[in-house]
C-alpha cells in the first residue's frame, strides 16, 4: 500500500483525488492533509481517511479544528498543524510515498520543493510550482532522479502520448484549448462581459480562478511554460490550438509527421488515477468515453488577439529569470480583482502587462528569490488595480 500526502485536500482536484483512492481500495492509505480554511469538509477527511498529520490555513482554524475533533469523539485525532510551517510538514511527512500537489497558489510551492528534494514521487496539479520556479523545481527533480508525475490533463495527455517515441523524436507538443466560453464572442463585445459569463465555462467544472484563467487562456500560457520544464522542451516546439470539444487533450507531433492524440473523457479522476498509479495503468470503472456523443472534432488557430494572455505568457516565458513568476502573480491578483467587479474583463491582460512592463531583470537562484519576486510583483499589481479602478470610476461619473 502506498502512502499519500495530499496538499489541497479540500480543493477540487483534492477532493476529486481521495475519490480515486476510494475506488482503488486498498491500493493507497492516506498520511497528510493539507487544507485551507474548509474545516467542514476536513472534518469529514479526518474521519474517513485517519491520517497522522493534517495542516489547515490559520492558527484559529487549527484551534476550532481540534476542539470539534474532540466534540465528535475522534479516537485517535491527527497532529494539528497551520501555515507555511504546516503544509511543509505535510508535504514532507516521512512516510509519504506520493505527495499529491493540489494546493492553489504559491502556498503550494515551498512544500512541493521540498518534497521533490527528499526525492518523493510528486503528482502535480498546482501551476505555482512549474511556472515561478520551473528550473529550480526540475533541477531538484533531476538531482534526486524523480520524475514529476502531471495531473493536469493537457499534461497528463503529453506524458502518455511521450510514452510512443523518444524525447529526440519530438518535433513539437500541442496543448488544447477548449477556448473557453468567449471564443466566439465579438471581440469589441469583451470589455463588457459579466464575472457569471466568464465563470461560465462550457466544458469543466472548476475553481473561479482557473476558470477566469480559462476564460482568457491565461491558463494555457502557465500550461506552455509549465511543458517547457516538465518536458524539457525549448519554448518554440510547445503549441496550443483551440479545440473545442476538448476530447483529445493533448498530442505530440513526432519528426517523422506522426501525431499521437489522447483522448477522454473531461473527468479529471483519469489523469488522476494515471498519476498515481504509474507506470501500471489499472481498471477503472469510474471514467468513460462516451463515444456515442463523439459527433465531431474540431480545431481552430488560436487568436493573441482575442487572447492576449497567451502572448504575454510567451513573453515571460522567453525573458525568463523572475518575469514568469510575476506573470502569475500579476494574473491571480487581476483575477481576484475581476471577481470582486473591481475591474473589467479586459483589465485582467492589461495589468499583467503594465506589472511585467515595471518587472526587473531578476536572477533566480533560490527558493528565496522566488517568493520574493512573487511578493513585490503582487504589491505592483495591487497598485495597478488601484489605478486601473480609480479610472473606470472616473470614466464612469462624466
Amino acid at each position: 500500500m502506498k502512502q499519500l500526502a495530499i496538499l489541497g485536500s479540500t480543493g477540487s482536484i483534492g477532493r476529486q483525488c481521495l475519490s480515486v483512492v476510494d475506488a482503488l481500495a486498498p491500493r493507497f492509505g492516506v498520511v497528510a492533509l493539507s487544507a485551507g480554511n474548509n474545516l467542514d469538509e476536513l472534518l469529514g477527511q479526518i474521519e474517513r481517511y485517519q491520517p497522522e498529520i493534517v495542516s489547515v490555513g490559520e492558527a484559529q482554524n487549527a484551534d476550532a479544528l481540534a476542539a470539534r475533533l474532540r466534540q465528535k469523539g475522534v479516537a485517535k485525532p491527527p497532529e494539528i498543524h497551520h501555515g507555511a510551517e504546516g503544509m511543509l510538514a505535510v508535504g514532507t511527512h516521512a512516510r509519504a510515498d506520493i505527495v499529491v500537489s493540489a494546493a492553489v497558489g504559491v502556498v503550494g510551492l515551498a512544500a512541493t520543493y521540498e518534497a521533490v528534494k527528499l526525492g518523493k514521487t510528486v503528482a502535480l496539479s498546482n501551476k505555482e510550482v512549474l511556472v515561478a520556479a520551473g528550473e529550480l523545481v526540475m533541477a531538484a527533480a533531476h538531482k534526486a532522479g524523480k520524475e514529476l508525475l502531471p495531473v493536469d490533463s493537457e499534461h497528463n495527455a503529453v506524458h502518455q502520448c511521450l510514452r510512443g517515441g523518444a524525447h529526440s523524436e519530438v518535433r513539437r507538443l500541442v496543448l488544447t484549448a477548449s477556448g473557453g466560453p468567449f471564443r466566439k464572442t465579438p471581440i469589441k463585445n469583451l470589455e463588457n462581459v459579466t464575472v457569471e459569463q466568464a465563470l461560465a465555462h462550457p466544458n469543466w467544472k472548476m475553481g473561479n480562478r482557473i476558470t477566469v484563467d480559462s476564460a482568457t487562456m491565461m491558463n494555457k500560457g502557465f500550461e506552455i511554460i509549465e511543458a517547457r520544464w516538465l518536458f524539457d522542451m525549448k519554448p518554440s516546439q510547445v503549441d496550443v490550438v483551440i479545440h473545442p470539444q476538448s476530447t483529445i487533450h493533448s498530442m505530440v507531433e513526432f519528426v517523422d509527421g506522426s501525431v499521437l492524440a489522447q483522448l477522454g473523457a473531461t473527468d479529471m479522476r483519469m489523469p488522476i488515477q494515471y498519476a498515481l498509479t504509474y507506470p501500471e495503468r489499472v481498471a477503472s470503472n469510474q471514467v468513460d468515453l462516451d463515444w456515442a456523443k463523439l459527433k465531431r472534432l474540431d480545431f481552430e488557430k488560436v487568436s493573441t488577439r482575442r487572447y492576449p494572455c497567451l502572448r504575454l505568457a510567451r513573453e515571460a516565458m522567453k525573458k525568463g529569470g523572475a518575469w514568469p513568476c510575476t506573470l502569475n502573480a500579476a494574473d491571480e491578483i487581476a483575477v481576484a480583482a475581476f471577481l470582486e467587479h473591481q475591474i473589467p474583463f479586459l483589465g485582467i491582460p492589461e495589468i499583467v502587462e503594465a506589472v511585467l512592463a515595471r518587472t526587473p531583470r531578476i536572477r533566480i537562484e533560490k527558493m528565496d528569490d522566488v517568493l520574493a519576486a512573487d511578493g513585490e510583483a503582487r504589491r505592483i499589481a495591487k497598485e495597478e488595480v488601484s489605478r486601473l479602478a480609480s479610472r473606470a470610476m472616473a470614466v464612469s461619473s462624466n
